[in-house]
């Protein structure tokens, strides 16, 4: 290694450490380990224009190893992209572009939030995966391709590796065989509270080799040159591949090797040391302009002729009359997802009456041939949820353009994989059982976290499930998926419903939730796809006076109904209200809730928990849904069980209007 390169380095490690002891917290460990790692990536391989940071055939780089934000941002001052030393010196403070762990739209060059540890590998293996579908499709157009042609790198470390959503990901890799895939894995042995010799103790090389991984050794974790040969050597593969560097955690450091290093700021007769080792005598947050000036040099060198020859390629191609292509750019570029759907040109009969997420799977079929940036696939439940793309083939490395990808029984790494999907913009879908989302919170959330248009489709979404008992039934999910900030989840009650929500995902990115009935329902008379967008909307409009409102979601709907009709009979006239979307609803004008539920009794009827409906109810005991857990059975018979009838509830809301 060239004086320079260590100089650099040693640059790099003193102004990450010096942001950590500034802010006063911070993990030091990572820093003086893993930053001979980074900087060789950065020098001699990932194709990045740091003026450019958005350039759309730029590497990707997935710091899964989130805690490692300072030496990142460090590493990408040097660099040259567009953060200043105010920013670095603000690291952790609130609204600096410098946040504790890497966020996504927030710092220049930073292409995905991490921090939940393993989660980056997920995405990673999503961000190769888009790579190779958008690649398929300008190949197909182009006759010398190379207009998407990127690599994806991953650093991850120890904590990563334990967690399991990276074996999931990782397995899936291997059977799409994503080549263009490259794990680089900081293996240090040290977690947060101990030395993986108590918690980690498998052999990472035998793990990948049944992976069947492509696996590369580095032994010195110090020599930048041997690590990048050693990623050189990954470049190569024709499998996906794991770099394993052997570093030492707080390198130089009086703790070094020892998990007292990872994750609070140095001593300051520590951090003197080091400085005193690397022989750095200048004042903090000064970095000599010959050290950035070089590394820069060095990746404008390596990069700007290849990104010249794109330029000059894309250009080109936006002169000419390829229509297909030009609309691809649009859309990566501007995100420009066009779409031919209305519902209104969609007649369906009176009489039309089918499970709801058949109905769900007749919409997403005819969205599907309409545009080449909608696509997804199931947990192993495909033919269980109806979400098939029928006029497509399966996604595999034989058929890159396939859009039915079949995740296996893998739904924590689903999630993950389409947020790396989604962060290329296009518009995805996963789908599982409703009670199953629990396995894949982390991976909604950090969807929902980044605003990412990623649409999670839940079906068998009550104790109607039946049979299968109480591991099945989904009772508190829908309140989980409503208290996510930035998630807008749908409970559709028909198909017009399920039209409508489907045409706001569409004409949104946002994450969302789409929550549809294995139950049989008819297209109700009122129902009305153009107000889903609204959240809430009347249903069934009170005749002669206003004796109350009834709330209702999804398959529930028609109970309300009901019960409305039959107390009409008795002389009680009471509105029904279908709310598709809590979150839609509380977004409107607040002049339209008191148009929509003014001060009236107002009761809910939703088969799951309760606790998120005193919003609206007028009181608790007006909300009618389902506070344990469920039971296996015949649904009519778990329904009596739980007293969740119709005619129980008709009672019920009789007596208290009664005694009003």
């Amino acid at each position: 290694m060239s004086k320079m390169d260590n100089n650099i380095i040693n640059s790099i490690k003193i102004l990450a450490l010096d942001m950590i002891n500034k802010a006063g917290s911070g993990h030091p460990g990572i820093v003086l380990g893993a930053a001979p790692t980074l900087y060789a990536l950065y020098k001699d391989h990932l194709n990045v224009i740091p003026a450019k940071a958005d350039w759309i055939n730029r590497d990707r780089f997935v710091l899964s190893s989130g805690h490692g934000s300072a030496l990142l941002y460090s590493l990408l001052y040097h660099a040259g992209f567009d953060i200043d030393m105010e920013e670095i010196k603000n690291f952790r403070r609130l609204n600096s572009l410098t946040p504790g762990h890497p966020e996504y739209r927030v710092t220049p060059g930073v292409d995905v939030s991490t921090g939940p540890l393993g989660q980056g590998i997920g995405m990673a293996v999503g961000m190769a995966l888009a790579e190779r579908y958008l690649r398929s499709i300008t190949d197909g157009s182009l006759k010398n391709g190379g207009l998407i042609d990127y690599y994806t790198y991953c650093l991850c470390g120890d904590g990563d590796l334990m967690e399991g959503i990276s074996y999931e990901a990782l397995s899936f890799a291997s059977t799409q065989n994503l080549n263009k895939l490259i794990l680089i894995y900081d293996c240090n042995q040290v977690s947060l509270d101990s030395s993986c010799d108590e918690t980690f103790t498998e052999d990472i090389e035998i793990r990948f080799e049944a992976l069947d991984f492509n696996i590369i050794r580095v032994r010195n974790g110090n020599d930048y040159e041997d690590i990048s040969s050693a990623i050189k050597e990954a470049k190569k593969s024709k499998r996906p591949s794991i770099v394993i560097v052997s570093t030492t955690i707080g390198k130089d450091s009086i703790n070094e090797g020892t998990n007292l290093v990872h994750g609070k700021p140095l001593t300051v007769e520590d951090f003197a040391n080091i400085k005193n080792k690397m022989k750095i005598t200048s004042e903090p947050f000064t970095v000599n302009p010959e050290y950035s000036n070089y590394l820069q040099a060095a990746i404008n060198n390596r990069v700007s002729k290849k990104f010249n020859k794109w330029q000059s390629t894309y250009f080109q191609v936006r002169e000419g009359d390829n229509e297909g292509l030009n609309t691809l750019f649009n859309f990566l570029e501007r995100n420009e997802f066009i779409i031919d759907f209305d519902d209104t040109k969609f007649k369906i009969s009176s009489d039309y009456k089918e499970e709801l997420r058949e109905s769900n799977h007749k919409v997403m079929n005819i969205i599907s041939p309409r545009s080449p940036f909608f696509l997804g696939g199931s947990a192993d439940l495909s033919s269980s949820c109806k979400t098939n793309l029928d006029k497509s083939g399966k996604m595999t490395d034989k058929n890159p353009l396939g859009k039915n990808i079949y995740f296996g029984v893998r739904e924590h790494a689903m999630g993950s994989i389409l947020n790396g999907l989604a962060l290329s913009n296009l518009k995805v879908f996963g789908s599982t059982f409703l009670a199953f989302s629990d396995y894949l919170k982390p991976a909604l959330r950090l969807s929902a976290l980044m605003n990412l248009p990623v649409t999670y489709v839940f079906t068998h979404d009550s104790i109607y499930v039946g049979e299968d008992g109480a591991t099945h039934e989904p009772v508190e999910q829908l309140t989980m998926l409503r208290s996510i900030p930035n998630l807008i989840t749908f409970r559709p009650a028909d198909i017009n419903e399920i039209m409508g929500a489907w045409e706001y995902v569409l004409k949104n990115n946002c994450a969302t939730a789409l929550v549809v009935s294995k139950e049989k329902r008819s297209k109700y008379k009122n129902t009305n796809a153009k107000f889903v967008k609204y959240g809430a909307y009347m249903i069934r409009k009170e005749k002669y006076r206003l004796d109350g409102v009834i709330i209702a979601t999804g398959t529930e709907v028609e109970m309300a109904l009901n019960i409305a009709k039959e107390l009409f009979t008795a002389g009680l006239d009471l509105r029904v209200v279908s709310m598709p979307s809590m979150e839609l609803f509380l977004k409107q004008n607040p002049k339209y809730e008191e148009q929509l539920l003014p001060n009236v009794p107002t009761f809910v009827i939703e088969a799951g928990s309760s606790l998120i409906w005193n919003r609206f109810a007028s009181k608790p005991e007006y909300i009618f849904g389902i506070n344990k857990f469920g039971m296996s059975g015949k649904k009519e018979e778990i329904a009596k069980y739980f007293k969740f009838e119709e005619k129980i509830i008709l009672e019920k809301i009789s007596n208290y209007l009664i005694k009003q």
